[in-house]
């Protein structure tokens, strides 16, 4: 690879402050703010809207939509003609 071509690759914390969930990955994110990791060692903190902590798909708390009324409300107005 050629050298100053390429973002530098380190160990990075990621925060998700509504689920109060935090992980630690290799990214080449930039952060400017540190965080104190459980291994004594710190590292850049990049801060997440949402993550599987906080996402509704994730939690079971997603909404079902009503699907079979708009369906039925579709065959109403276009279905097959009798």
């Amino acid at each position: 690879m050629k050298k100053d071509v390429h973002p530098d690759y380190r160990r990075v914390v990621f925060r998700d402050k509504s689920g109060n969930f935090s992980f630690l990955t290799g990214s080449t994110r930039q952060s400017t703010e540190t965080i104190e990791w459980h291994d004594g060692n710190t590292y850049p903190v990049v801060d997440v809207e949402i993550s599987s902590a906080s996402h509704p798909f994730y939690t079971g708390q997603q909404r079902v939509m009503d699907t079979q009324g708009r369906v039925e409300k579709f065959n109403k107005r276009y279905g097959k003609a009798s």
